[in-house]
């Protein structure tokens, strides 16, 4: 229960330091990419030594961290891209709907039960997460939904991943920590790569306070990933409903969060969306107990 409740609260910490950037006029790419370098440093800080040994390199998860961290940088920087081109609520749409490969795939592969109180829960967060992130005023708007589909497809395979991996390789804590550091170090080699290009042909400057943000949401990255894996491999939810109770939970928290700290409008619309939601957790956790 613990690790799940740190996840969803790193979570909304980290959307509320993304929805800063704008206003202290953050280069995105350069904070995400920072980030990941921290990231780095947090885990081995965290682990209390080096994690970079030859025992970790020949482990099975390390392909698949390489493969993950690749996703991880693709899917940060796609959801910059939709938010700026397609607006927030196609991206949030399209992020929190991507739950139900991870469920799907858990029902499939590993059998997992799944009673009529489940799959009412599954099928109510969809209007749950439409009517709570939807935003007035670009209800109009002409959308290409051509990205926001990849950002579905591509934030659910990483769920999917995690959750393979978690089942399959990291039983152990220790090797839930190494695998996280992986994972960030693959992120934050192609991002460093990418801004040391950009440099070289003269495309972007870096700036100190774009630093600064990476280090602010690097902290809580590294530790959302860390109790993400602690919180699947727990036996307080099955994974097929704990990864649905995160993505909601982090959705219901983010929204509260965005009408206290940032004075949101809200409407019977948004708070129809949050009712729902809390219920479709309800059953998708409790339904079948």
């Amino acid at each position: 229960m613990i690790y799940l409740l740190l996840t969803i609260l790193l979570n909304v910490v980290i959307s509320v330091i993304i929805k800063l950037f704008s206003r202290y006029d953050i280069n995105a790419l350069q904070a995400i990419v920072a980030n990941y370098v921290v990231c780095v440093l947090t885990g081995s800080i965290f682990i209390g030594s080096s994690p970079f040994t030859g025992s970790a390199f020949s482990s099975d998860w390390f392909p698949w961290s390489l493969v993950m961290g690749a996703g991880f940088i693709g899917i940060f920087n796609l959801m910059a891209y939709c938010t700026r081109i397609d607006g927030i609520t196609t991206t949030t749409i399209s992020n929190k709907l991507s739950l139900v490969i991870p469920v799907v795939f858990s029902l499939i592969i590993y059998h997992e039960q799944a009673g009529i109180w489940k799959i009412a829960g599954i099928v109510l967060a969809f209007p749950a997460v439409y009517l709570t992130s939807r935003v007035k005023g670009e209800d109009n708007k002409p959308q290409n939904l051509f990205w926001p589909a990849i950002l579905f497809l591509g934030s659910g395979t990483l769920d999917t991943l995690m959750n393979y991996v978690q089942q399959h390789y990291l039983a152990a804590p220790a090797d839930q920590a190494l695998y996280t550091v992986f994972c960030f170090s693959m992120a934050g080699a192609i991002g460093v790569t990418i801004i040391a290009i950009m440099v070289m042909l003269k495309r972007i400057k870096l700036h100190w306070r774009n630093l600064i943000a990476g280090i602010c949401l690097g902290i809580p990255n590294y530790f959302s990933i860390y109790y993400f894996i602690r919180a699947l491999n727990s036996d307080f939810l099955q994974s097929s409903a704990s990864i649905p109770v995160m993505n909601i939970g982090i959705l219901v928290a983010s929204s509260l969060t965005a009408l206290l700290m940032f004075k949101e409008k809200a409407n019977i619309q948004r708070y129809t969306g949050l009712a729902l939601s809390i219920i479709a957790i309800l059953l998708i956790a409790f339904g079948d107990k």
